[in-house]
């Protein structure tokens, strides 16, 4: 539009993923000077928070100078309201850049040259300013602030095409923050199935400095020590492995932690009714009392059993001890350390 000083309703990008599609545009304007317009998102089946966010791309041009300099021909690529800016080591752009990553960085200027490459007289830069009207409020609700995004959203992508309901936004998040950790320079991770564990673990190290019981580090960990893992352990245990993090804590609740001792490598499909033979079977070899071995074989729920049972020790290390080796069965050399929460916030050991 800026180009040609037309109406443009529809445009077609090339995708890093080898084909192209085309995009209906939105809110379109332009002058002489610059051209703006936004695309809608739709990440189609997949939950994501971003589904329905105006993307809006603002272009404008430096006028051509009379002698060549270094930003003669450049693309200039900038964030505007709603985008965030990184603040922490680790990502795949510095700390001080604005967070659009690679390939959208150069998905952008392979979009844009080529139409100023027909004008006779060139521009000396083209500046190109990304948006998202609502893109700060939207941050609330991911985990950028953690990864240290601030002030909006980050545009990512590496095939530009969203698969729907896939564990790829999660696991690329695992290895994001991972990044970060070790770049802050943390020695562990505490690798969290959910928030609630997340928020015990964070009480139990900083409230009264009682984590040395679990694991040989400062009283304290730094935010970026913790790894919201979800149900993709076995993933978080092998991104743990090549970064270094070899005694990583798991924080989870006991039907996490029974899922993850018997040894599955994503724990939200597994079958809870087939956890429980499991955990009988190893109460049995044990030889526990009676009284639990009557308890687990009719408990209908893990979380039963740990209420029933009031967390007994024997259960609970029972469960622990396979958790380690489990660990260890998914990234050979990680030695693991469970962390039980309860269901009331707290940590039971």
């Amino acid at each position: 539009m800026l180009v040609r000083q037309e109406y443009v309703g529809e445009v077609t990008i090339d995708l890093p993923a080898g084909f192209s599609v085309p995009f209906v545009l939105h809110g379109q304007s332009f002058s002489t000077e610059s051209a703006t317009c936004f695309v809608v998102k739709d990440a189609g089946d997949d939950p994501d928070v971003t589904n329905g966010t105006e993307v809006h791309a603002t272009i404008s041009t430096t006028p051509p100078v009379l002698l060549l300099n270094e930003m003669e021909g450049a693309v200039v690529i900038e964030g505007g309201v709603g985008i965030g800016k990184v603040t922490k080591p680790g990502l795949a752009v510095h700390p001080g850049e604005w967070a659009i990553n690679p390939v959208p960085r150069r998905m952008i200027k392979d979009a844009v040259r080529p139409v100023f490459s027909s004008l006779i007289s060139h521009p000396s830069a083209i500046h190109v300013v990304i948006s998202i009207p609502d893109g700060e409020e939207r941050a609330k609700k991911t985990l950028n602030s953690r990864l240290g995004i601030i002030g909006g959203l980050s545009i990512l992508g590496t095939t530009g095409i969203v698969r729907p309901v896939s564990a790829k936004a999660w696991t690329d998040t695992i290895d994001a923050a991972l990044d970060v950790a070790r770049a802050c320079g943390c020695t562990t991770v505490v690798l969290s199935t959910g928030r609630s564990s997340e928020i015990a673990a964070q009480s139990f190290w900083e409230g009264k400095g009682c984590g040395q019981m679990v694991l040989n580090t400062d009283l304290s960990l730094p935010e970026e020590a913790y790894i919201m893992m979800g149900d993709h352990v076995g993933y978080a245990l092998q991104a743990c492995q090549k970064r270094g993090f070899n005694q990583p804590v798991i924080a989870c609740q006991f039907a996490k932690m029974l899922k993850i001792a018997c040894g599955h490598h994503n724990t939200h499909a597994a079958d809870s009714q087939l956890d429980l033979v499991v955990l009988k079977k190893w109460a049995e070899s044990a030889q526990i009392s009676p009284e639990l071995l009557e308890i687990i074989s009719r408990a209908n729920t893990a979380r039963e059993i740990a209420v029933a049972t009031a967390f007994d020790k024997t259960v609970v290390g029972l469960v622990a001890n396979r958790v380690r080796l489990a660990a260890a069965g998914h990234a050979p050399g990680i030695k693991a350390e469970p962390l039980l929460c309860g269901y009331d916030g707290t940590v039971i050991t």
